[in-house]
């Protein structure tokens, strides 16, 4: 499936994994695409996958699903990078690393030989080292390669808080900063419901101690990717939404605010690394970086997420 022989949107999935057939299936019953194109190496799997899909779009709005291979990114309005070795149980994200890094470089490289026109989203973990060494190896842009970073943590943060307070989790607003893995951080103060900062609102229903309740729920977030994997095997229903979410803000131009991995330039002290803090995301990817003044305490906490990320990015092979 190549050429422009379409009018509407187009993304490419390249991974017909788990995370990578969840998302199109996703996508498949969004409408938000045209074109749904999955790229695997194990075209036996990718072709299955494609196959499974068709037999539900009698169920679906009208969507053109199919396998394909790079020539289909030249013309795509977005690419999304599911590929990769998966999370063992008990393993970190970042025992991943080396593994993944050869992996991603590799599809980058078949992604630039037919266009540098694409935005890129990342989402195979570790995945604030991957679009950080995606970026330098490509060479393109840092508003054209993010990754999907703490977008999936910071909703989970919203449904936490949201079941704590009794509140529709979509009048929740509140981040999960840095790092998407062990050294993420909660944004606090940018936190409120309604428009009533988290503080006060939490001073008003005096339900909770802040400091045991607030611990427990951060710990929660960072520990619910475990939990998952260690049960079931794998995460792809939760990621798949946030990449829906992530993908309806690229091809409808939304101008969203997303937690985003992008690259970082002097932002509460940090530079050269990505992670993820509040970003408007367009048509074109990273838009512009939203530079909240974080108190001090908040600050140390990303910026220990910050060293923690260069630590593994100076162990990423060469």
């Amino acid at each position: 499936m190549t050429g422009k022989d379409h009018t509407g949107p187009k993304v490419v999935i390249v991974g017909a994994g788990a995370v990578g057939s969840t998302f199109a299936y996703t996508l498949m019953n969004s409408g938000l695409a045209e074109d749904i194109v999955l790229i695997d190496r194990d075209t036996e799997r990718a072709e299955g996958e494609v196959m499974d899909l068709n037999h539900g779009l009698f169920f679906a709005p009208p969507v053109r699903i199919a396998v394909g291979d790079y020539r289909d990114c030249r013309d795509a309005d977005l690419v999304v990078i599911t590929a990769g070795a998966s999370q063992k149980p008990g393993e970190s994200r970042h025992d991943l690393t080396e593994r993944n890094v050869l992996i991603c470089r590799s599809i980058m490289d078949s992604i630039l030989e037919e266009t540098e026109e694409a935005p890129i989203c990342i989402v195979t973990n570790p995945v604030d080292v991957l679009t950080y060494d995606a970026l330098h190896h490509s060479g393109l842009p840092p508003r054209q390669v993010f990754g999907s970073g703490t977008v999936l943590d910071s909703a989970r943060f919203r449904f936490l808080l949201s079941q704590h307070c009794g509140v529709d989790a979509r009048n929740v607003h509140a981040y999960i900063l840095g790092e998407h893995g062990d050294s993420e951080m909660a944004a606090w103060s940018m936190a409120h419901m309604a428009g009533v900062q988290i503080d006060r609102f939490c001073q008003l229903c005096g339900c909770c101690d802040h400091r045991e309740h607030r611990a427990g729920m951060v710990e929660q977030v960072r520990e619910s990717a475990y939990h998952v994997i260690e049960a079931k095997g794998a995460t792809q229903y939760g990621i798949s939404q946030a990449l829906l979410r992530i993908t309806g803000a690229v091809l409808r131009d939304e101008h969203s605010v997303l937690t985003v991995s992008t690259l970082i330039e002097d932002y509460a002290g940090i530079s050269e690394v990505c992670l993820s803090i509040p970003c408007i995301v367009s048509r074109n990817g990273i838009e512009r970086q939203l530079k909240a003044d974080l108190p001090e305490n908040e600050a140390e906490e990303l910026q220990a997420s910050a060293r923690a990320l260069k630590d593994a990015i100076s162990s990423v092979p060469a």
